[in-house]
């Protein structure tokens, strides 16, 4: 039999020392609490972001930390759809239209169109290519960099394609132009839109920066969701005061949960979501699935899992 429990945060570190499996959601596991679990065989996140776990102190004592890849679970086509629904509120002014309702006022704002745009996608991982596939019928231009592109992407060959739910797809045919790390000041100064689906790294910690925005176009919108911290704050709230950056919109915050009375969020041109991208009856039911088929392989005594991807 395997036991299942629901500990609710405040009691995690008195109870953590009795289970081989711990399933965090919104949970910081840092080397405190990973020290009181002396059972612990395995933590695996529930969903693809690790920055909650002090992996270091997990991989001292012996646990391994493992994440549920993207691609496959509907994570990354949740949150290729949740930028899109950002980019679409800021380009129709759903704060201005929501006022305009309250006003009985029609035929107001005047907002903008997808049609023609350039789109900048930083991180071009799974999340990125279910993004450029889901724009290409908006009839856009669609930039990308990423950190390493297979050789013979940067050679320019036809011949290397990634599969999306089960279908065959050219990077070719998705992405436009491609650029490295050295190319982001570069392919910003290009773009109608830049989302960035970035990772928390020491690389990644501030990339958007004063300089950053700056080579932006003025009136460049800017969509997050990726890692909060990959903006630089000061930088963002500073140009949309200025009107130099167009709009924002937000699915990770600097601090989560986010202040709701922070000065960024009294900007019209501002829309945030409580870090729900990835928050689909989609993704969950395929992630449960995931983690309740680890669960039952370690119960069985086996030292390598089908599902997730061990990180340590």
């Amino acid at each position: 039999m395997v036991q299942v429990d629901d500990i609710p945060f405040e009691n995690v570190s008195a109870m953590i020392g009795d289970y081989d499996i711990c399933v965090p959601k919104n949970f910081k596991m840092n080397s405190d609490v990973i020290s009181r679990a002396k059972n612990m065989k395995l933590i695996m996140q529930f969903g693809v972001g690790l920055d909650g776990i002090d992996i270091n102190a997990a991989t001292k004592q012996g646990i391994k930390v493992a994440k549920i890849p993207s691609g496959e679970t509907g994570n990354a086509a949740s949150c290729a759809e949740m930028a899109i629904y950002l980019i679409l509120a800021l380009l129709r002014k759903q704060h201005q239209m929501e006022i305009a309702v309250k006003h009985k006022r029609l035929g107001e704002p005047v907002g903008d169109t997808l049609l023609g745009k350039i789109v900048l996608i930083m991180g071009f991982g799974n999340i990125g290519v279910h993004l450029a596939k889901r724009l290409r019928p908006f009839d856009v231009k669609i930039i990308a960099t990423k950190r390493s592109w297979p050789n013979s992407v940067l050679d320019s060959t036809k011949g290397l394609c990634i599969g999306i739910n089960g279908t065959n797809y050219n990077y070719d045919d998705l992405v436009d132009e491609r650029g490295s790390h050295d190319d982001i000041l570069k392919f910003a100064s290009k773009a109608d839109i830049v989302v960035s689906c970035l990772p928390m790294t020491t690389e990644t910690i501030g990339i958007v920066n004063n300089d950053f925005i700056s080579a932006m176009k003025k009136g460049a919108l800017l969509i997050n969701i990726g890692r909060g911290g990959v903006l630089d704050y000061e930088a963002v709230y500073n140009n949309l005061k200025l009107g130099h950056l167009g709009g924002l919109g937000i699915d990770v915050a600097w601090t989560e949960p986010f202040d709701p009375l922070n000065p960024i969020l009294q900007l019209p041109n501002v829309i945030i979501t409580p870090h729900v991208a990835g928050v689909t009856q989609s993704s969950f039911r395929y992630m449960a699935k995931v983690v309740g088929d680890v669960a039952l392989q370690l119960h069985a005594g086996k030292m390598s899992y089908v599902g997730i991807e061990i990180v340590n």
